[in-house]
């Protein structure tokens, strides 16, 4: 789906970023973009990768990364097992997933793919069950594990806001969001609609508990009411960033791991809150009939609950460790960042992969009209 690739995409930008600035090596930049995305080669996002015997595909949604899937993941799972990961970049979208399967000959394996897409598929007998035996459960948060899917990752939208114009009086709630007569000034919202239909929703006063199924007639009578505020709908990390150091909006509904470079990069000038985040999870998922069969593909996937190799993704980007062991592991003065260490978790609402996975095309195609109209 749109909304994974683009924020994928920002992912790589951030460890690009990194990299020119000399805050990491070029080898440490390659390590951590396959880490994070298990690519083929340096700019060859969508060179395909063929299945071999006696090995794993790993399809992700592309980027500048040659070793470092392997160093975090693919190497050790080789030692363990014999079992060579190849890393494909030519992503994983719904369509190609489908398209895999029906050829009768799929070449890929794991596909790092939104969850609610996974389950879609899954329940057309176009994925394998996850494995639970193999998979640990008990290294996974709660409800984070779905029949056809298994959570890797996490990251939050939520709010960031000009601390230089309401510092002294700052946003608490999604409500303030919407309250741009306590909070004057411009905002800025996600032009793909995850997450926003919550937080216009919580804007409108309901509660968390009562957010699914999501009305859309409400969440929408709010999005037509509100967007004659809304300066910019953002369409990647680096655009949302800029419009609040540019000082365009006062407050944006921004990715968590976007809102820790703000707050960093402008020495707390801009700030961001947990209260009202919508939590989106990244998950892995296994093609049915892959080559490399489903039993390698699961313990593939159980090696990468390691939570070791989880904390080099939330060092360097901020996202979220999907195995709860890790949140203990980061340093102290960086768990505000993790956006489910338990004290910011329990602020926020979970996005619904159920819902997502029957409504998601719909609902943005009606998101978009009254965002384009």
């Amino acid at each position: 789906m749109k909304h994974n690739d683009t924020f994928t995409d920002d992912q790589l930008e951030l460890l690009a970023d990194k990299a020119r600035q000399g805050k990491i090596s070029r080898r440490k930049f390659t390590q951590l973009g396959a880490a994070l995305l298990g690519t083929a080669a340096l700019a060859t996002r969508g060179a395909p990768v063929l299945a071999q015997d006696g090995q794993l595909v790993f399809v992700s949604w592309g980027g500048d990364a040659v070793d470092a899937y392997d160093d975090a993941y693919g190497k050790p799972f080789e030692e363990a097992t014999g079992i060579r990961v190849r890393q494909d970049g030519s992503g994983p979208t719904e369509g190609a997933i489908q398209a895999q399967f029906e050829s009768g000959a799929p070449s890929w394996d794991i596909v790092d793919a939104d969850a609610f897409s996974a389950e879609s598929l899954g329940k057309k007998g176009m994925m394998e069950p996850m494995d639970y035996d193999v998979i640990d459960k008990s290294k996974m948060r709660e409800g984070f594990g779905w029949e056809y899917a298994a959570s890797t990752y996490f990251f939050s939208y939520v709010i960031a806001y000009d601390a230089t114009k309401f510092g002294d009086n700052p946003p608490t709630s999604m409500a303030d969001f919407f309250d741009v007569e306590t909070f004057p000034g411009k905002r800025s919202m996600y032009k793909w609609g995850a997450g926003m239909w919550e937080a216009l929703l919580m804007g409108d006063g309901v509660a968390h508990a009562d957010l699914y199924p999501l009305d859309m007639e409400r969440a929408h009578a709010k999005l037509n009411d509100f967007k004659e505020h809304v300066i910019s709908f953002w369409g990647n990390g680096a655009e949302s960033q800029t419009i609040m150091l540019n000082g365009e909006a006062s407050m944006a509904l921004i990715w968590s791991t976007r809102a820790r470079l703000l707050e960093q990069d402008t020495d707390g000038e801009v700030k961001f809150i947990w209260q009202d985040g919508i939590i989106s999870p990244g998950a892995m998922a296994v093609i049915k009939g892959n080559p490399g069969g489903a039993e390698a593909a699961m313990k593939f996937i159980a090696s990468a609950q390691d939570p070791e190799k989880q904390l080099v993704m939330f060092d360097m980007l901020s996202q979220g460790p999907a195995n709860p062991a890790a949140d203990e592991m980061i340093p102290e003065d960086q768990r505000r960042f993790n956006p489910v260490a338990p004290d910011n978790f329990e602020q926020q609402v979970a996005l619904d992969v159920a819902w997502y996975e029957e409504n998601y095309g719909a609902a943005l195609d009606e998101y978009l009209s009254i965002v384009s109209a």
